[in-house]
């Protein structure tokens, strides 16, 4: 195995449990503990990661996005349960706004179960998966292309957005923190979201459950612009009051 193939495989383990030890990831690979460390810190260098005595904790607030494979692969079950929960939303005929995260994928895929619906998103993955269907419009917008999340952003993407109204807008976050409202990875991700909020007539936030009690470096919105929330597990008591205190509809298992 090449070292930068280990490298995303760690990352791909440290996603799913905020935290590595150098002694397991060197038994788990069949490497020498000194070149994890090595691997440990690219991954420092990067910006993925924060190195601690014998391991390393995920660099929560960090700007840079983790490869899209890697964030694909997280957490895919309750994605699935989150777009399953997003259709009972969308009636046939309706226009709504998808932005650029592996959450609006599958809800793209469940979709599909609709007919005559008009989609505009500013993510490639998004437009693959719709391709094939038939009798619907779906609108890209325009700008500049941002690889690590196969999405457009900048001038271009925020004007095309702003040309439309939907009915709704499905949108995910990297953090969900009651002070500090809902957050993202970067301004430029941050405003496209912000855009579709603003030209969408119900706003519906899809996040799993480990983005709760987290923030990121960019507030999207506070939750005054929230109308609801589809999650993959109940949120704790404080949670469930808080989103209820401010009639913000929660949809969960």
């Amino acid at each position: 195995m090449i070292a930068a193939e280990r490298r995303v495989l760690i990352l791909e383990k440290i996603q799913k449990e905020r935290t590595v030890v150098v002694s397991e990831l060197a038994e788990s690979y069949q490497v020498s503990e000194e070149t994890i460390r090595r691997d440990l810190e690219r991954l420092e260098e990067d910006g993925h990661i924060t190195r601690g005595y014998g391991g390393a904790v995920l660099n929560e607030t960090s700007r840079l996005d983790l490869p899209y494979n890697v964030r694909r692969g997280v957490n895919t079950e309750g994605k699935q349960r989150i777009a399953s929960l997003a259709l009972g939303l969308v009636p046939e005929g309706a226009h709504i706004f998808l932005d650029a995260s592996t959450t609006s994928v599958y809800i793209a895929r469940e979709l599909k179960q609709r007919e005559r619906l008009s989609v505009i998103t500013n993510s490639l993955e998004n437009l693959l998966e719709l391709g094939q269907v038939t009798g619907w419009d779906v609108i890209c917008t325009s700008g500049q292309l941002r690889p690590s999340t196969m999405s457009l952003y900048g001038r271009g993407t925020i004007q095309t957005v702003m040309n439309y109204h939907a009915d709704t807008v499905f949108l995910s976050c990297k953090g969900m923190d009651r002070t500090r409202g809902i957050t993202d990875g970067g301004d430029e991700i941050a405003e496209v979201k912000q855009a579709m909020i603003e030209s969408s007539g119900q706003v519906v936030l899809c996040a799993d459950h480990t983005k709760l009690d987290r923030i990121a470096f960019s507030q999207i919105c506070g939750f005054d612009r929230i109308d609801c929330f589809i999650t993959d597990e109940q949120p704790s008591v404080e949670w469930r009051e808080y989103l209820e205190e401010r009639q913000i509809r929660l949809i969960c298992p």
